[in-house]
C-alpha cells in the first residue's frame, strides 16, 4: 500500500512538472518579440521624359505687331556682298512702330548654329487687321506668305544656298558673294514659280494669295530658334532711325541693306532705288566736292558738286576736267538773249555802239 502511494505521488509530480513546464513555455512564448520583416530599399523609377512642347511662334520684338493698313511695297535695292563666309541673308521688311511703318534693312547675319536656315517674317491679313508673323531659324524654310523678297527668297522656299556638312554653299546666280572671301559657291538657275512683284503682305486687297505647301506645313512642326541678339538689335536701331519711316522716305529708304546687323553707317550700305545717298556718303561726297572747288553741300541745301560732276567724263585721274580759262560770261546788266548764240549777241552790241 505504501509502495503504491509513492508511485502515485511520483506520477502526479511528473504530470504537475510537465504541466508547469508547459505553462511556463506558454507564458514565455507570449513574451517573444518577432523581428520585423527585412525591408529592402528600391530606388524609385526615373520620371518619364516630358513630352515635347508644341511649337509656339518666337517672341520677337515684332511678333505682336498689328496694323489697320497694309505695309508699303518692297523697295528695290541691290544686295551687299557677303562679308564673312558662313553668314546667311535675312531680307529687309516693313515693321510697325509708333510712327507707322519703318524699314528694317536686309542684312547678312550669323546663324545661331550650323544647319539652320532663316524663314523671313511676313504680314498677313487676319480678322480685318494686318498681323506680323515673326521670322525664325529652323532646319528648313517655312511659310513666309508667298512674299518674293528676292536674293533666293522667291516666295516659296530658299534658293540662295544650302548647307553641305558644316559649311554653307552660296548660289552665285541669286546672291552677291565675293569669291576672294567666300570659296564655297555654285551656280544654279532659279525658276520663279510665283509672280515676281513688290507686294509685301499676304491676303487682303492686293496681297499675295499663297497658302502653305505640304513641305512648309511640315517645317512649321519643327523646333525653331528665335532671332538672334544681333537681329533684335538691328530691329531696334531701325525703329529709332526717323529716316527709315515710310512717311519720311516715301517707301525708298536710304539704308535698304547693310553688310552686318546694325551697321547702318558702315561701308557697303546700299540704298533703295531712287533714294538719296546715306548721310555718311553724302558727307564724303560733299568733302570731295569742296576739294574740287565745288560750291554745293549740305549746308546750303544743294547737292554737292560731285553729283553734277558725275555726269561729265573725267580726265583719267579721277578728277573732272578743268574749266576753260577763256570761257566768256555774260555781263550781269546785259543778260543773254534767248534764241541767239552769245558770240552773235556780242557782235550786235558792238555794232550798236
Amino acid at each position: 500500500m505504501l509502495k503504491a502511494s509513492r508511485e502515485l505521488r511520483f506520477a502526479l509530480g511528473s504530470v504537475a512538472g510537465f504541466v508547469l513546464v508547459c505553462a511556463t513555455a506558454t507564458q514565455l512564448a507570449g513574451c517573444i518579440v518577432t523581428p520585423p520583416p527585412r525591408v529592402v530599399y528600391t530606388a524609385p523609377p526615373p520620371a518619364p521624359a516630358p513630352a515635347p512642347a508644341a511649337y509656339a511662334a518666337p517672341q520677337a520684338d515684332e511678333s505682336q505687331e498689328q496694323a489697320s493698313e497694309p505695309p508699303p511695297p518692297l523697295p528695290e535695292y541691290v544686295q551687299p556682298a557677303c562679308p564673312v563666309e558662313g553668314y546667311l541673308w535675312a531680307p529687309g521688311y516693313w515693321a510697325w512702330g509708333v510712327g507707322g511703318y519703318y524699314w528694317v534693312p536686309g542684312t547678312w547675319v550669323a546663324p545661331p548654329r550650323v544647319g539652320l536656315l532663316w524663314t523671313p517674317g511676313y504680314w498677313g491679313f487676319v480678322g480685318g487687321v494686318y498681323v506680323f508673323h515673326a521670322g525664325y531659324w529652323g532646319p528648313h524654310v517655312g511659310f513666309y506668305g508667298g512674299v518674293a523678297y528676292g536674293f533666293g527668297y522667291t516666295g516659296v522656299g530658299f534658293a540662295g544656298g544650302r548647307w553641305v556638312g558644316n559649311s554653307f554653299a552660296y548660289n552665285q546666280s541669286v546672291t552677291n558673294v565675293n569669291v576672294t572671301v567666300v570659296h564655297n559657291t555654285y551656280n544654279e538657275t532659279v525658276i520663279n514659280n510665283v509672280t515676281v512683284n513688290r507686294v509685301s503682305y499676304n491676303g487682303g486687297a492686293g496681297g499675295t494669295v499663297a497658302t502653305p505647301t505640304a513641305q512648309e506645313r511640315m517645317a512649321a512642326q519643327e523646333r525653331h530658334v528665335p532671332p538672334t541678339v544681333a537681329q533684335h538689335q538691328h530691329v531696334q536701331q531701325a525703329a529709332a532711325n526717323p529716316a527709315l519711316l515710310a512717311r519720311n522716305n516715301a517707301g525708298r529708304p536710304a539704308i535698304a541693306a547693310t553688310p552686318h546687323p546694325g551697321a547702318f553707317n558702315a561701308p557697303g550700305v546700299v540704298g533703295a532705288r531712287g533714294a538719296p545717298a546715306p548721310a555718311p556718303q553724302r558727307q564724303a561726297v560733299a568733302q570731295a566736292g569742296r576739294a574740287y572747288g565745288g560750291q554745293g553741300g549740305a549746308a546750303n541745301g544743294a547737292h554737292p558738286a560731285p553729283y553734277a560732276a558725275a555726269a561729265h567724263p573725267t580726265n583719267g585721274n579721277g578728277k573732272p576736267p578743268a574749266a576753260k580759262p577763256n570761257a566768256a560770261k555774260p555781263h550781269p546788266k546785259n543778260p543773254p538773249e534767248k534764241g541767239r548764240p552769245e558770240n552773235e549777241r556780242r557782235e550786235g552790241e558792238t555794232a550798236q555802239r
